[in-house]
């Protein structure tokens, strides 16, 4: 089953002229790329599938979409183990 997860673009950033963001996943931070999304900047809640932004979406939804993940206890399952922990970004 594929799944997007909703998260807040924290920071945004070039990378190797890629645009990147670290979103923050409800306290759980990840790099995504927003080349699907050009559009979208700081503060923007997006729908991240395997680490690319791939539509907005506004706050409200976000937030209901997280609460539904934390009580199907999968919000932790939303991305790969980092070895400095789940809130460390690399």
């Amino acid at each position: 089953m594929c799944l997007a997860v909703p998260g807040k673009i924290v920071e945004v950033r070039e990378s190797s002229g890629v645009r990147m963001a670290t979103i923050d996943f409800g306290g759980i931070r990840r790099e995504a790329c927003l080349e699907y999304v050009p559009e979208a900047g700081e503060g923007d809640y997006v729908m991240v599938h395997v680490g690319f932004a791939i539509s907005r979406v506004d706050a409200d939804e976000a937030a209901r979409t997280l609460e539904l993940l934390r009580e199907m206890d999968q919000l932790a399952e939303a991305g790969p183990e980092e070895p400095g922990g789940p809130d460390e970004v690399p």
